[in-house]
């Protein structure tokens, strides 16, 4: 009966077998489940310092950080913002967040404070960990919300704790917490489908399924070794960084390479030095390889046998490029987003790797179940029709926290998440994605969601009505760009428009052009007509 019914609704699954996943453990349990096995092989190296953590020592680390979250009055529950680069001190903070039963929030260190008060009256805080250049930017936050403790990883300004002192805590002080799987682990932000950022509640389960669909089993869909290096350039403040690098790694007690900020030499230079074998990467980076005249004459890059592209799409002549570049590396890609981790991955990186074609995104992942579906009539399409992709399974996330009109809008009461994007499954169960019904822009790796750049344009005297695209830039995947219509006297320039955004939001949203029009196409519903907008470009 199954069967039948999953044929006439056209569900799609995995080229590969489901498997049985633990995600009744917390995720500190399941990563280091296997940890006897390689206590002393490194988890994590400082791109920076060169320092190196154990496995051995980023575990017990990570407890003693638990115990003196505990002692600093941090409780099962409780949310903890971390808002930090890249750094050990990050895995280190999560994993104690794991251990105590609370919650992990995060935010771009390069957010402006309004941004990151926006995130943190939401999520609220009861700790934000983050360096001493930004605590001006928390503060506020902290004044009028009593209780809230501010960490430093660095030499902090008075009265705020330094977190070296919460690394020296006695781990065996912390009281025995017990955790459901159910427990909201991660509160990441996401602007979803369309609108403001959203807190996305994701579970223990969730995260461990995610996790455990990439890497157990006897053919992982993403086979790591133990001896395999993988490069962390990419945010861990983001899941695509935090699951797919960070937590994985972990799991498979491999060596993780950290990067605090992005240089294209300075990257090469840290693959060659340490033998990277596993590279993740997000398609402005693979340009900057791709286009780099020392990339394979000045530095090696031999030993990469594995390319990631994630957050944005890898076209075929970008792939072919990056190819020339770094010969001995399989280059392909994943889809996923912030609401369900891994949705569907290139099957070429598997232990018993499958052919995969070029811009394909691979096969649903395993233990879910995906249909493509008519937006105007629901109906669950055949292969190689185009329609909007959605995807069940324990990955799914529990709901966007206190906002329940958002959840029913992206979960249906079946379980489906509507992903907003749009594509097709070909004859050989390859994902291909063409479009998107949601209206993010894609900088860098990063949603930029039009509706907050709008609200601020539109709180301008000097402007009367504003929409926000984007356009296709080679270097950044698309920029966003701004309509305006001007008031009435106005004679606001561009360079004006972009300033005052500028001023207000990180570098990567900022508006990257300004059109003047004389109005905003909408329809009769009042939705901005963005589709003629981007048609104007």
């Amino acid at each position: 009966m199954e069967c039948r019914e999953e044929k006439q609704e056209n569900i799609f699954r995995s080229k590969q077998h489901d498997i049985d996943i633990p995600n009744h453990l917390p995720i500190h349990t399941y990563c280091f489940q296997n940890l006897s096995r390689h206590l002393s092989r490194p988890a994590i190296i400082n791109g920076a310092t060169g320092e190196i953590f154990s496995h051995r020592e980023v575990e017990l680390t990570a407890r003693r950080v638990a115990a003196g979250f505990h002692k600093i009055g941090i409780r099962q529950g409780h949310v903890i913002m971390l808002l930090l680069h890249n750094s050990p001190d990050f895995v280190f903070a999560f994993l104690a967040t794991s251990f105590i039963g609370a919650t992990t929030t995060t935010a771009n260190p390069l957010y402006t404070a309004e941004e990151i008060n926006f995130q943190a009256n939401i999520s609220k805080p009861k700790l934000i960990l983050t360096q001493a250049s930004y605590v001006h930017k928390v503060e506020d936050y902290a004044l009028k919300n009593s209780g809230t403790v501010i960490v430093c990883v660095d030499p902090p300004p008075p009265p705020y704790l330094h977190f070296s002192e919460l690394k020296k805590s006695d781990e065996t002080s912390m009281p025995e917490v017990k955790i459901h799987s159910d427990d909201t682990a991660v509160l990441p932000f996401s602007s979803g489908t369309t609108g403001l950022p959203k807190a996305v509640m994701l579970s223990h389960k969730n995260i461990v399924t995610c996790i455990s669909v990439q890497v157990d089993g006897e053919n992982p869909t993403i086979h790591v070794d133990a001896g395999d290096l993988t490069l962390c350039v990419l945010p861990l403040f983001h899941v695509y960084s935090m699951i797919s690098i960070m937590l994985n790694g972990l799991r498979v007690g491999s060596g993780i390479l950290i990067m605090q900020k992005y240089e294209i030499n300075e990257l090469m230079g840290l693959i060659q030095k340490y033998k990277v074998s596993i590279a993740p990467f997000v398609p402005p980076i693979l340009v900057a390889v791709a286009k780099s005249e020392v990339a394979g004459a000045k530095y090696d890059l031999s030993s990469v046998r594995r390319v990631v592209c994630g957050a944005a799409a890898m076209d075929r002549t970008l792939q072919e490029s990056v190819r020339e570049k770094l010969p001995n590396a399989t280059i392909g890609q994943g889809y996923g987003m912030t609401e369900a981790g891994v949705l569907a991955m290139c099957l070429g990186f598997a232990k018993k790797p499958y052919k995969f074609k070029y811009g394909s995104c691979g096969s649903v992942i395993r233990n879910a179940r995906m249909k493509i579906v008519d937006p105007l009539t629901g109906t669950s399409l055949q292969r190689n029709q185009t329609g909007e992709i959605w995807i069940t399974g324990d990955q799914v996330m529990k709901g966007y926290y206190n906002d329940p009109e958002a959840t029913k809008k992206t979960i249906d009461k079946e379980g489906w998440l509507h992903t907003g994007d749009v594509g097709y499954v070909d004859g050989d169960d390859e994902l291909f994605i063409v479009d998107r019904l949601k209206e993010l822009i894609k900088c860098k790796g990063f949603h930029v969601a039009p509706a907050e750049l709008e609200a601020l344009l539109l709180a301008h005297p000097a402007i009367s009505d504003a929409a926000v695209v984007p356009r296709k830039d080679e270097a950044t995947g698309e920029v966003p760009v701004a309509f305006v219509v001007r008031a009435k006297g106005s004679n606001i320039s561009d360079q004006e428009i972009k300033q005052y955004v500028s001023k207000q939001v990180v570098s990567y949203k900022r508006i990257q052009g300004v059109y003047f029009v004389n109005d905003i196409p909408k329809a009769p519903s009042g939705k901005t007509l963005r589709k003629l907008l981007r048609a104007r470009i």
